[in-house]
């Protein structure tokens, strides 16, 4: 058993209050059971109690036994003085706050059905990717709807508030955090962790300042890879004189060359085409946040990153090798992995941080009109039944996996608390 399960079983108060009464023998009455505190401190808030002929209002605090209080060091933080009931499986020992005054405590470990227990234990142990897939059918459409709805949204919150670190490390600037977002995502996970040093070494007001002409976007960008020092060509050439000049005027110190990846890849995912692809596109839009807060469509959104690539680049995949001359420019799926990477989360973070709600709407109602891809994360759902119809849907379905499903999180689960709910009836 974990403490989740009690903090279910007291939030919804699943267990016996025939003479409930603290260990002490003191009559309790439980008034409001508190609101659920996901920040450091005790587990619920707000709660109001009558102990004795005394109601008090004040936190509740959730251990499995009393003595985690200590192992916790609950007794030296005053945060935990403000505790006015410690609901604990088994009342091992007594426990003090910070002012010696005692805790009252109400123990559980007699007073809930251990058939509850039992299909706790049951999504606990399930050794299937999907805890509780055995159950999956017996529960309503519409719980697991309302589940992936929350998912999505907790997904694309979270997202956001990766974007909103980025745009507090560039001292709340948005045009930077929007362009070290878009760096990012132009790694497609392969050359990630490169575009994002890239993006660290080579500012925006950098590249700002050369935006207006591609050739030096371009020097800048390969040549901060590391791309222009050994090349052969005449091109190549020609774009390191000019990156050599600007990288003395801005003092930048160039990206290793060994850091990309171009392993098990098509030569159209080479980081040297997805270097000119960038530079394209950031030439093409002078101010990418503002696009982003201001497109209105999926396929305005795509046209944000398919900015057609330089002459020489239509017919190279890297320096001195020529090929057949081809349109470089960004794929379709490419460019809708953009929007979902780069566009969605850079949404959700003005809605966040602006308090416009609109903003996460306008990012749930882009993702709905991309098409899904099935994946590995959708597929455990498919196989219970359900259909993904958007990358909306593959969202959803990567948010309740991560946060709910593979860690085991089904006390925090709709879907979790339904079979709960349930089995509890049939009791």
């Amino acid at each position: 058993m974990k403490e989740d399960f009690l903090h279910y079983i007291w939030q919804h108060q699943y267990f016996d209050k025939t003479a409930l009464a603290t260990t002490d023998g003191e009559p309790l009455q439980v008034l409001r059971v508190g609101f659920y505190n996901t920040d450091a401190g005790p587990d619920f808030r707000e709660a109001i109690l009558r102990v004795g002929e005394v109601e008090w209002s004040g936190s509740v605090e959730v251990h499995l036994q009393a003595s985690d209080w200590h192992r916790h060091h609950h007794q030296h933080d005053p945060k935990y003085d403000q505790v006015v009931l410690h609901v604990v499986w088994q009342a091992d020992v007594p426990v003090l706050r910070t002012d010696g005054t005692l805790v009252p405590v109400l123990e559980l470990q007699d007073r809930v059905d251990l058939r509850l227990l039992h299909t706790y234990e049951q999504l606990q142990k399930s050794r299937n990717e999907v805890p509780c897939a055995a159950f999956w059918p017996e529960v309503p459409e519409i719980a697991k709807t309302l589940m992936l709805e929350r998912a999505l949204v907790e997904r694309l919150e979270e997202k956001g508030e990766e974007v909103l670190q980025v745009y507090r490390s560039y001292g709340n600037d948005w045009e930077q955090a929007a362009y070290h977002t878009l760096l990012r995502g132009f790694g497609f996970k392969i050359n990630q962790q490169a575009f994002e040093q890239l993006a660290r070494t080579l500012p925006f007001h950098v590249v700002r300042r050369q935006q207006h002409n591609l050739p030096q976007l371009e020097a800048l960008l390969l040549g901060q890879a590391g791309f222009l020092a050994d090349a052969d060509d005449g091109y190549a050439a020609q774009l390191q004189r000019e990156y050599i000049f600007l990288q003395h005027k801005y003092k930048l110190q160039p990206l290793p060359r060994h850091q990309w990846n171009f392993l098990r890849m098509r030569p159209a995912n080479f980081p040297t085409v997805r270097l000119a692809q960038l530079a394209a596109a950031l030439h093409q839009h002078a101010s990418l946040f503002t696009k982003i807060l201001e497109s209105d469509s999926g396929k305005k959104y795509e046209q944000l990153f398919q900015a057609p690539v330089s002459a020489y680049w239509q017919k190279h995949y890297m320096f001195g090798r020529e090929s057949k001359a081809v349109a470089k420019g960004m794929g379709k799926g490419s460019a809708q992995n953009l929007v979902i990477n780069v566009a969605v989360p850079i949404l959700a973070a003005y809605a966040s941080h602006s308090g416009d709600r609109t903003l996460l709407e306008k990012a749930i109602t882009l993702l709905e009109q991309l098409k899904e891809e099935s994946n590995k994360y959708t597929r455990l759902y498919e196989e219970l039944g359900w259909q993904a119809k958007s990358a909306a849907d593959n969202q959803a379905a990567l948010g309740l996996y991560k946060r709910y499903c593979h860690p085991i999180n089904c006390m925090r689960c709709a879907v979790g608390n339904k079979i709960m709910k349930q089995n509890k009836a049939a009791l």
